[in-house]
């Protein structure tokens, strides 16, 4: 298996590049940025022809979501015309093409967990250029696995955890947002799930292409996720006291981009599929120490 992986400094391409790491039976090609940058199609080609991947994953992406209603362009580039690329550059040397897409490409008012053939209706740039991207992808790539997680969280970048800790560090009491609803998925999951849809792939078995959901469980408000993670923290010594959390509506904490009030995803497909089972994120918050640095 040869593996090529973009954004391999993110959240989930830093757990991926390390998961493969020191394996005799995989070649791996992860790259940045810096040195790969897939809003050109040119040095998209000239790598993917040099490395000739068998598997190519994408965790590139312009997450930033609310400096996206700004950085239009930037955020179609990288997440519309990136993903085409490498799937055609996939398409042209055979090889399967993997992408990370997200829970905003919904409207976010369902009435429980969203499947993978729900109406998309994103309320945001970044929503709409990813919805963009999982389009683009799948037109021009035959083999492709476009995975939508939600609510991110690891040990590498910015993510929620990082910033409830550091901001109980100078704060006595928290204002969270109560009532908007997901699963909290970690990214090394998110990296095994996408390893173990890899290796069926590579090994021949009956792969059935398309989008999979894949998150976390149970599904919480941001509010008891916080609660959850100052519960952990000071049970482990990481805090010696737990901040005075107050539950806010979406109302009260305006942000430029809206968010979607259920990010609830069913994650029984890629169960069926490929056996791979939805994220503990409370099982990952018990080594918490790990997302104080």
């Amino acid at each position: 298996m040869r593996v090529l992986i973009t954004g391999c400094h993110g959240q989930v391409g830093s757990c991926l590049t390390k998961q493969l790491a020191n394996n005799e039976n995989i070649a791996v090609l992860a790259l940045d940025r810096e040195h790969l940058d897939i809003t050109s199609q040119e040095a998209v080609n000239a790598i993917v022809a040099e490395f000739e991947p068998s598997i190519i994953i994408n965790a590139a992406a312009h997450t930033a979501v609310d400096k996206a209603e700004e950085e239009l362009d930037l955020s179609y580039a990288i997440n519309r015309d990136g993903p085409k690329y490498l799937a055609q550059a996939a398409q042209s040397v055979g090889a399967a093409m993997l992408h990370i897409s997200t829970d905003y490409v919904f409207e976010g008012n369902k009435t429980g967990e969203y499947v993978e053939t729900d109406a998309t209706n994103p309320q945001g740039v970044y929503g709409k250029s990813k919805l963009a991207g999982e389009i683009a992808v799948a037109e021009a790539c035959n083999k492709h696995i476009i995975l939508r997680t939600a609510w991110v969280f690891g040990e590498n970048g910015n993510n929620f955890v990082k910033t409830m800790l550091r901001l109980s560090e100078s704060r006595d009491t928290l204002s969270i947002v109560g009532d908007q609803f997901g699963g909290p998925t970690y990214a090394g999951d998110i990296a095994n799930a996408l390893i173990q849809i890899a290796k069926r792939i590579t090994q021949g078995d009956e792969t059935k292409y398309g989008i999979y959901h894949y998150s976390g469980l149970p599904h919480v408000s941001w509010f008891d996720f916080a609660d959850a993670i100052f519960d952990i923290a000071v049970e482990q010594g990481v805090l010696t006291n737990k901040p005075n959390l107050t539950s806010i509506t979406t109302d009260q904490y305006p942000t430029p981009a809206k968010r979607p009030g259920n990010s609830r995803l069913n994650t029984e497909k890629i169960t069926q599929g490929f056996d791979i089972e939805a994220s503990d994120w409370k099982a990952v918050l018990n080594n918490i120490q790990a997302y104080t640095g």
